[in-house]
């Protein structure tokens, strides 16, 4: 979709002030805030496609990841009420919901016992009795179980709710935690920072400045975290930009982040429904902006069980380089908001297949992003 817009088109729009930033991308040069929202409204899929295509292949040459990880989700009851959300149900309903023991837990980790799995994500609704020392006491067994799995887990929304709850620092909590056996954090929470946007769409949860400073802590104590955008419902472009310009300006501090991952809002089943989804053309346009903007984050990651599997293979065009993982079905988070994945779960040839299929080059990567295979000639395994 982005060959009828070359590189040198780009360079040659009629628009002066686009040809001005392709011009700046071409010379690694920062855009502003201003510039980012330009692109919103004037940067047609073709031009901010090309130029998104060409910081892709010079940071990543044509290298796509993925890992192999699956989910834990402890609970989808709640005490927060975001509109947005399909996921998460009250705690005067927690019937209807699902809440796990640590044994429960433990078994799904032990599921894949043998198998070549890297990473464990735990991450799900805020429950008022799953507190920081319950997750305490599941992290270090399940690295006394398997010491070679590496623990990602907890949003800042989470974090913030354990903390108060315990009376804690963020900084004495995030210690706590990673003396358990945390080692990094998911990005999940951060939905929209600016507040205009905030206040409508989850009010009572924690605010950006919160967000970020758990974010922040957690960098200073040596672990790298991830960061997400929820867009496409009541967000303008310039609400976007803020977003990405807070993070941005994060990681120019504590090169923390190990990627940007754009989230499209679905619309089933919650308070907001009667908000429209985005196309996916619009879809394409926020992930090759993010990629020119987003310029010291090495990279951009479609969650396909949210994109949907064929959009995700699209975006591989527009400046995304990493795919997420295999998941096997262990998140219904996006399911339950009406993804067109509704049995999230691809094995590592499915990956690879839809890696190839657009001629990049499939690598499994661990956590942090070093690499552990390059299928480019090696069989799958």
């Amino acid at each position: 979709m982005t060959e009828n817009f070359s590189l040198e088109a780009a360079l040659k729009h009629q628009d002066k002030a686009l040809q001005a930033i392709a011009e700046k991308v071409i010379n690694k040069q920062r855009l502003t805030d201003e510039e980012g929202v330009l692109l919103f409204e004037k940067g047609e899929l073709g031009f901010v496609g090309a130029l998104a295509n060409h910081v892709r292949e010079r940071m990543h040459s044509d290298k796509v990841y993925f890992n192999r990880n699956f989910h834990i989700e402890p609970t989808n009851v709640c005490v927060f009420t975001c509109n947005f959300c399909s996921y998460s149900r009250q705690y005067k309903h927690r019937d209807e919901g699902w809440e796990l023991s640590i044994e429960q837990m433990l078994d799904i980790v032990r599921k894949y016992d043998g198998q070549p799995v890297t990473e464990v994500h735990i991450v799900g609704g805020v429950h008022p009795k799953m507190n920081l020392e319950f997750f305490c006491e599941l992290i270090s067994k399940i690295r006394a179980h398997r010491p070679d799995l590496h623990i990602k887990g907890f949003t800042a929304v989470e974090l913030d709710y354990m903390f108060r709850k315990a009376k804690l620092t963020v900084e004495e909590g995030m210690q706590k935690l990673k003396d358990a056996g945390l080692q990094s954090m998911p990005g999940g929470g951060a939905e929209i920072f600016h507040p205009e946007v905030r206040e409508q769409i989850c009010a009572d949860k924690v605010d950006a400045d919160g967000w970020l400073l758990i974010h922040e802590t957690a960098h200073k104590l040596g672990m790298h975290t991830n960061a997400t955008m929820l867009y496409g419902h009541i967000e303008n472009y310039a609400h976007r930009v803020d977003h990405m310009s807070r993070l941005r300006a994060l990681q120019d501090k504590t090169g923390g982040f190990n990627c940007f991952i754009p989230l499209k809002f679905r619309n089933k089943d919650n308070d907001m429904s009667n908000v429209p989804e985005s196309t996916i053309i619009e879809d394409l346009r926020l992930y090759a902006i993010a990629r020119l903007f987003m310029d010291n984050f090495a990279n951009l990651k479609a969650y396909w069980p949210m994109l949907g599997r064929q959009s995700a293979q699209l975006t591989l065009s527009f400046g995304v380089n990493d795919l997420d993982g295999t998941i096997d079905d262990t998140t219904r988070i996006y399911s339950m908001a009406g993804s067109e994945e509704q049995t999230p779960s691809m094995s590592t040839e499915d990956l690879c297949d839809l890696i190839t299929a657009v001629g990049r080059v499939p690598v499994e990567r661990d956590t942090l992003y070093n690499e552990i295979k390059v299928y480019a000639d090696a069989p799958l395994a």
